[in-house]
């Protein structure tokens, strides 16, 4: 296995580029880079572009990884980019992606099916409870647009994983992979989404793992609020995740796999919106309506573990949701080396260590980089 990073969250990675952010990477002494997208790498798919990004990465021992996109349809009009690629053609949009990311050997290629809207607040900040469209049509029209692929990534030896991301859930990408193929079809777990369903994370991780091909790795808070359960991302090894019981179903499932954190973003880099509260209204009757899978077996887990979390919160050992949110994670310009730092390196490499520790000590083979070629 090895232990890298989501682009999206390394700072300053749209200011350093691509090539910068690799080696940006190394000095932080992680393995490699998940780009959320190909267009991420190169804009217009440019060839030499992205043949130059491979060959960096190779010369710096790193693994490169990447993605599709929000495939869901309903979702398409806030990434106008994934249109713009085909020449107004979204899926020849995707098509070329596919095949662009094919050609510099990056095979497992992320997927999502919508967004998460911090502006709102409640269960209206997710997709999954749109008012103008179910969530069953928004499933269903997901799933077209994966068969539609199908044969360009068996065509193209590519798998599209979909992430378990903020508004599905395991159960529903399960059930995706089975009408799809398992063939071209994988999962990004995230080990943190699956608790804003509900979902406990040693249970999602046992149903997901022999189809898991790309990471998240990704902590939260996660406890009771008035009308639910706040949600708040933290420093892996600081929030509710047991990482000692679940990165050794990972890597029983799959030993080489790629473990990319996804820590919390820089606010130098990406300014906080206002954060909505209660986002897990488990017990609100239209939200439980919409989770017919939740048995009460997993339920009953996933509120012993709040319980259990909220002890150490309570004994000082975690910090509460308000004080948390009142810092501050920024990150030093290139050159001003300035405000943020500590808090934001610090993060990334006390997210890096715990994961090294929990590696150690089940056994598990963490490589470090190494210059090696890609096979193609």
């Amino acid at each position: 296995m090895r232990l890298g990073i989501d682009g999206q969250k390394l700072p300053e990675v749209k200011k350093r580029g691509p090539i910068k952010s690799l080696e940006h990477v190394k000095e932080l002494g992680l393995s490699g880079i998940f780009f959320s997208t190909v267009l991420d790498m190169s804009p217009t798919l440019d060839k030499g572009e992205l043949r130059d990004i491979r060959a960096r990465a190779d010369e710096l021992g790193l693994y490169l990884e990447s993605g599709v996109g929000k495939i869901n349809p309903y979702c398409s009009a806030e990434a106008p980019e994934f249109r713009a690629i085909g020449d107004g053609d979204i899926m020849l949009g995707f098509t070329r992606m596919i095949e662009a990311s094919a050609a510099i050997g990056c095979h497992e290629l992320w997927v999502s099916p919508g967004n998460f809207k911090s502006e709102y607040r409640g269960r209206l900040a997710n997709d999954r409870f749109r008012t103008d469209v179910t969530w069953d049509e928004q499933l269903r029209a997901t799933e077209k647009v994966l068969l539609s692929l199908a044969p360009v990534a068996r065509a193209n030896g590519v798998h599209l994983n979909m992430e378990t991301h903020d508004e599905i859930t395991s159960f529903e990408i399960l059930r995706m992979i089975e009408t799809v193929g398992e063939d071209c079809m994988g999962v990004v777990f995230d080990t943190a989404n699956g608790l804003q369903r509900a979902e406990h994370p040693v249970f999602a991780a046992r149903r997901v793992a022999p189809y898991v091909r790309q990471t998240h790795i990704k902590d939260a808070y996660v406890g009771r609020a008035p009308g639910g359960f706040d949600f708040q991302t933290r420093p892996v090894g600081r929030g509710i995740v047991d990482f000692s019981v679940i990165i050794p179903i990972l890597a029983k499932a799959n030993p080489a796999l790629n473990l990319s954190l996804e820590v919390a973003a820089s606010v130098e880099d990406k300014p906080r919106k206002a954060n909505p509260r209660q986002c897990i209204q488990l017990h609100d009757p239209v939200w439980r309506a919409s989770h017919p899978d939740l048995t009460a077996e997993e339920q009953d887990a996933y509120l012993a573990m709040v319980d259990a979390f909220e002890l150490r919160v309570s004994a000082g050992e975690i910090p509460d949701w308000e004080t948390y949110e009142a810092s501050q994670y920024g990150y030093p310009t290139y050159e001003t080396q300035s405000y943020g730092f500590n808090e934001a390196i610090a993060f990334i490499r006390n997210s890096a260590r715990h994961i090294e520790t929990v590696c150690t000590e089940n056994g598990i083979a963490l490589s470090q980089p190494s210059t090696k070629k890609h096979a193609a």
